[in-house]
């Protein structure tokens, strides 16, 4: 074997060249600067250039970057205590687990801290078959929900090919879109006749071992798609029927950023199991399970098992206490709705100004761009989004393109719920600018 000697050059000049040379690349091809700083809704890269962030980092900064109150909590948190044995529980963890379930309704009471959303989704499903007794997922053929074993097999939008068979029992719904009808029978509405159809075919493939449906409030990698008035409780009411568990997985919509503290209140119903994981840590990898008194505790007589090195750790327990503390101190949620409500007002502008433009849709502060050939067809144009996406980061703006097959070109936008008036219209500007130079 032979050590790879790091030279002067790779540590700081050529810090690029240790990229190309020495990362796996995850997701594609890496971009060709490197962020030095980032603060508030705006990074630094190591040549000097400002760019504003419209996605809050991978959709997790919830508050900005480098928030005080994130700052202090590592700082306070990392003199007490940073990792404990799994078995070992510190105040941070369970005063977290109050303050949650102060927000949350009855009977959602219980909750473990874990690092990803791929982790917190796991853990619901494994916990949803545990106690059901079956191992059938139903998920939507938009959703993401992580790259561990059963979160990637209930994940439809993208990365399924050439990694080998998902686990048994994962079934798709058909993503109820009503801008792009998943059954060609809707237009700009939906009846929830995609809903009865997909469960019709489900059913059929059941082999009668139903654990729960995994579902996302905005479908995000589906393409900014929030689900319909009403969708959401007849889901709910069609998994009781077949007996089976609902998670809504709260990944991106969770702590204030559609308006509400979660997205799920909005549709007047209470499911099995929420995840949170992105907002909840703020920037840094903190996720959780959340369910039922009755749940955990038929899990826990079935000798429920699921340990990870970083279970209930303290420090990211601290930081997630400082995020739930500083959205109900700055009243976030209510300025997610105004803000919000600014920005999707200058996107609809740019709609009546850009023909590609097809569509916009969300709430609060998860929203997204339809870009298509035609506004008659709707048919997606994957190569000017993609243009657009570039030549926006080009001039200083990142935002972020859905162009999956079938789901769309959408830029997602989610910036901070601290981001500023003139931030959001300076965005604009180069949105509209971009949208121009590429045509």
């Amino acid at each position: 074997m032979t050590a790879h000697a790091t030279t002067p050059a790779a540590a700081g000049g050529d810090a690029r060249r240790a990229a190309r040379d020495h990362l796996i690349r995850y997701a594609g091809p890496f971009p060709d600067f490197l962020v030095e700083q980032a603060s508030g809704s705006w990074l630094t890269t190591e040549d000097g250039r400002q760019v504003l962030d419209f996605t809050s980092g991978q959709m997790c900064a919830t508050l900005g970057h480098g928030h005080p109150a994130i700052l202090d909590a590592m700082r306070e948190a990392g003199g007490r205590a940073v990792h404990l044995f799994s078995g070992f529980l510190s105040r941070d963890v369970t005063e977290l687990a109050r303050e949650l379930m102060a927000l949350l309704p009855e009977p959602l009471s219980r909750a473990m801290f874990l690092s990803t959303g791929g982790e917190a989704n796991e853990a619901a499903l494994r916990l949803a078959k545990l106690t059901t007794g079956g191992h059938e997922v139903l998920a939507f053929a938009g959703s993401w929900h992580g790259m561990t074993a059963g979160a990637s097999s209930s994940t439809y939008s993208a990365g399924r090919h050439g990694y080998g068979p998902g686990l048994p029992g994962t079934m798709a719904l058909p993503t109820p879109n009503p801008y792009r009808c998943p059954i060609a029978h809707c237009r700009d509405r939906c009846d929830m006749t995609c809903l009865d159809a997909g469960l019709a075919l489900t059913d059929a493939q059941s082999v009668g071992a139903p654990a729960a449906a995994i579902v996302e409030p905005i479908l995000s990698a589906g393409g900014i798609v929030p689900l319909p008035d009403g969708y959401l409780a007849r889901l709910k009411m069609r998994c009781e029927e077949r007996g089976m568990l609902l998670i809504v997985d709260e990944a991106q919509t969770a702590l204030g950023r559609v308006g509400t503290m979660f997205a799920f209140e909005q549709h007047d119903v209470v499911p099995d199991f929420v995840a949170l994981s992105k907002t909840l840590g703020g920037g840094l990898p903190l996720s959780a399970t959340i369910t039922t008194d009755a749940i955990e505790a038929d899990a826990f007589e079935k000798g429920f098992l699921h340990v990870t090195s970083h279970v209930s750790d303290p420090l990211p327990a601290a930081v997630g206490r400082a995020v739930v503390r500083t959205v109900l101190a700055e009243d976030l949620a209510a300025r997610a709705v105004e803000m919000g409500a600014r920005l999707r007002a200058g996107l609809e502008e740019l709609q009546r100004r850009h023909e590609p433009i097809g569509d916009v849709r969300g709430v609060g502060l998860m929203l997204g761009v339809d870009l298509v050939h035609d506004r008659e067809s709707r048919e997606p144009d994957a190569v000017y989004g993609s243009a657009v996406t570039e030549r926006c980061l080009e001039l200083g703006l990142s935002v972020n393109i859905v162009k999956f097959a079938g789901l769309g070109s959408v830029l997602r936008i989610a910036p901070p719920l601290t981001i500023t008036a003139e931030d959001i219209d300076l965005g604009l500007e180069v949105i509209d600018r971009a949208l121009t130079d590429c045509r």
